[in-house]
């Protein structure tokens, strides 16, 4: 099979992910589960270049020959697709994940209403985290679709590379990708001021320089949605401030305090009929006793408000996962492996006297 046919392949397969390595047959993730493509051999070195260099452009081999590494898209037919090439042993690597062209709506995804309510924020900073692979571009992609059709702004992405893309609607969309229209994220944002945006999605804060320009952006009275690779929002806070170096940690807490929207954390979790995959989330929203917290840099506490901030639309990570064992969506051990604290999940599992399928049953140890 060529690179197009496995391509097609991932689409009629409905697999989140293609990986191409030395020695291993062709596999997709489908449903979280890795499952090698029936009646491929392992691929040789030769074979992979040749399959990954048949979809890149000849600047694309050439960035990546230089860096070692490289992130990319590419579309066919009604998919776009996320592609990493990367050397292992000195082989090319690659792995690819599947865009869909249509945006998914929030309720396609399985994602809770108060996510909606980030969309309707004027100004200030929203952060999406998670782990990579589990979402974190599509709910935002979802958010930014909903404010592309409920509101008449100006909307600038900066990502790397661009995954969904975004017809214009009541908004106009300008998508700007890193190392084809801007040479870098803190790059963008330092001149994206100057454009009119009134919402900037910013694909990843990942140093200093980017953090500290979406912070801005927020606090001059833009909409600023992100992400980060962290599990939780007390963690989140914590990860932001600490890019500052000591003596600036103060003011940017008062900055996040001030600015901050909320953090949406979220994992995605097998589904316990084989199914497919469910998400998780956390969604911590800044009320008046969340922002003190942050300015005591006392965030330990967040963890408390969250879990008791239900009536302000606010959902811990483990509490979410506990509503999805008790509807029976995820089993047992799936709901163990993902919670943040097990110890609690198990001991709220035997209160409710629920047996490991998730239904009502006798009380026993777990």
């Amino acid at each position: 099979m060529d690179m197009k046919s496995f391509l097609n392949l991932m689409t009629e397969k409905k697999a989140s992910d293609l990986h191409l390595v030395v020695n291993s047959p062709p596999v997709l993730r489908i449903s979280t589960i890795m499952q090698p493509i029936k009646g491929e051999k392992p691929l040789d070195p030769k074979t992979v270049e040749a399959l990954v260099f048949s979809i890149l452009s000849e600047d694309q081999k050439f960035v990546l020959q230089r860096e070692k590494e490289l992130d990319c898209a590419y579309e066919i037919g009604q998919s776009r697709y996320r592609i990493n090439v990367h050397y292992e042993r000195g082989n090319i690597g690659c792995a690819i994940m599947r865009i869909p062209r249509q945006i998914p709506t929030l309720q396609e995804l399985g994602l809770p209403k108060e996510v909606a309510q980030f969309c309707k924020e004027i100004r200030g900073l929203v952060v999406v985290t998670g782990p990579s692979g589990c979402g974190k571009s599509t709910t935002q992609a979802s958010m930014l679709d909903i404010i592309n059709s409920s509101r008449s702004c100006h909307i600038i992405t900066v990502e790397d590379p661009i995954e969904y893309m975004h017809e214009h609607k009541k908004s106009i969309v300008e998508q700007r990708e890193v190392g084809i229209d801007t040479l870098g994220f803190g790059r963008a944002l330092k001149r994206v001021l100057r454009q009119d945006p009134d919402v900037i999605l910013v694909g990843e804060m990942r140093d200093l320089e980017t953090i500290q320009t979406a912070i801005t952006a927020a606090e001059t009275g833009h909409l600023v949605i992100s992400t980060l690779h962290t599990t939780d929002a007390p963690q989140t806070i914590d990860r932001i401030v600490d890019v500052f170096p000591p003596y600036q940690q103060p003011q940017i807490r008062l900055q996040l305090s001030m600015n901050l929207r909320g953090v949406i954390s979220q994992q995605l979790l097998a589904r316990k009929d084989g199914s497919g995959v469910v998400p998780a989330l956390e969604i911590m929203i800044a009320t008046p006793a969340i922002r003190n917290i942050i300015r005591k840099a006392s965030t330990q506490e967040l963890y408390s408000q969250i879990d008791i901030g239900k009536k302000y639309g606010m959902y811990s990570m483990d509490s979410y996962i506990m509503d999805l064992y008790r509807r029976g969506i995820v089993g047992y051990s799936e709901a163990m492996m993902t919670a943040l604290n097990q110890e609690g999940l198990t001991k709220k599992i035997k209160e409710e006297g629920l047996d490991s399928g998730g239904l009502p049953g006798l009380k026993r140890n777990l």
